[in-house]
């Protein structure tokens, strides 16, 4: 039995819990990645059949949000703030240093499935900037070499 399949009555119980809600589409993918840590391609015709919606319905609104993921997540997530402030403070030569460093483009996860890269448009952290979300902890007034301590450890951290 494939691995999407045993997640079968996870989505389901979703589904049965929430397809009566108004707007449920959005919940329930929500709800989806929160127990999964993504949405399988298994659960794109269940919610399709359970909301009445087509395929392409549910797979464009997958697509069109960059938080939800179509496969299992990395061990650990980058989010490197993009605004305003950060920009000022050096944030795109940070970008191309983990670019660089980790060979992904903005929105690309490692081969190994260590690290994954997302771009992030504000971390509420302007007055320390530049700011990085490392695994949902907070990096201020962040440097190179910082950086690159800290993208070190992830990758040498195969426990994670």
């Amino acid at each position: 039995m494939p691995d999407e399949l045993l997640h079968l009555p996870v989505i389901q119980r979703i589904l049965a819990r929430d397809q009566g809600t108004p707007g449920a589409l959005l919940p329930i993918l929500h709800a989806i990645q929160q127990d999964l840590g993504y949405i399988p391609d298994a659960a794109v015709p269940e919610i399709a059949h359970a909301l009445n919606l087509s395929l392409a319905e549910v797979r464009g609104v997958i697509s069109f949000y960059h938080d939800f993921r179509t496969a299992p997540p990395a061990r650990h997530t980058l989010r490197l703030c993009r605004a305003e402030s950060c920009q000022s403070r050096g944030a795109e030569a940070l970008a191309a240093q983990l670019r660089e460093q980790l060979a992904l483009d903005d929105h690309g996860t490692s081969a190994d499935g260590a690290i994954s890269l997302r771009p992030v448009y504000c971390l509420g952290a302007c007055a320390c900037s530049p700011a990085l979300e490392l695994d949902g902890q907070l990096h201020a007034r962040l440097t190179p070499e910082r950086l690159r301590a800290l993208v070190d450890g992830c990758q040498e951290d195969a426990t994670c």
